[in-house]
């Protein structure tokens, strides 16, 4: 049985099984009505001293955390596509966490408050060593898969790589769901640490669409992550 090298570009976004929450229900997040888009120079203020808040909070929880880590984020503006609303976290070739955010999704938080939390959540993948555990999952779905392939008969190369890579989706994605939930926790944990109000920020879910529960999305519900940022906030 012949396996090829799968190359892995993984980005976490700022976007399967779910843990269900045993958790007393808490009351659902009223959304503000104060919701009209600020300049983009406000904007941009925002985002800025965001950065000035949030990185050393972020950093020294990660240096806590996971010392193994390289903890110096660098936190960038994604300038390329003006129009998407995103934001994501990736390594360099050093193994330096990068955070990507888009002018969109920074023009389209409405306050600091906003802005510092989804910042905080897409430190928090790293932190959890997300990046790492989805590759480690794509790998083993990519064996899995493939190996089971071979099994039952098939002998074409193409056929044994086409199972590969299936595998490898299905891996990297089964526990997404989990990593954007934890990111949520950790995120909350961060924010309320740099002096923000993480369900203040949490409003951001409202103008985002809601991916619901669809088949090996990466992201969970919109009302799981808020109950999510509720339930930490809550104990903090």
């Amino acid at each position: 049985m012949r396996f090829v090298p799968i190359v892995f570009a993984l980005v976490m976004a700022a976007c399967t099984p779910v843990v269900q929450d045993q958790s007393p229900a808490i009351a659902p997040i009223q959304q503000t009505p104060t919701t009209a888009k600020v300049s983009r120079a406000r904007a941009m203020s925002n985002y800025q001293r965001a950065v000035a808040r949030i990185e050393p909070v972020a950093e020294n929880l990660c240096r806590q955390r996971a010392p193994s880590l390289n903890c110096n984020f660098r936190i960038i503006v994604d300038d390329r596509q003006p129009g998407v609303v995103n934001a994501y976290q990736t390594l360099d070739n050093t193994g330096r966490p990068i955070l990507g955010f888009t002018v969109g999704l920074i023009a389209e938080a409405r306050n600091e408050d906003e802005i510092a939390f989804v910042m905080a959540h897409e430190t928090a993948h790293h932190i959890a060593g997300h990046i790492e555990r989805q590759r480690q999952n794509a790998m083993v779905g990519a064996v899995l898969l493939g190996g089971l392939a071979g099994a039952l008969g098939s002998t074409s190369p193409d056929a044994i790589n086409n199972a590969q890579r299936i595998g490898a989706t299905v891996g990297a994605r089964s526990y997404s769901k989990n990593f954007e939930l934890e990111a949520d926790a950790l995120g909350t944990r961060i924010a309320h640490a740099a002096g923000y109000d993480p369900l203040k920020g949490a409003q951001f879910f409202f103008r985002i669409p809601d991916p619901g529960d669809r088949f090996l999305g990466t992201h969970p519900a919109n009302g799981d992550r808020l109950r999510t940022v509720q339930r930490v906030a809550a104990s903090l």
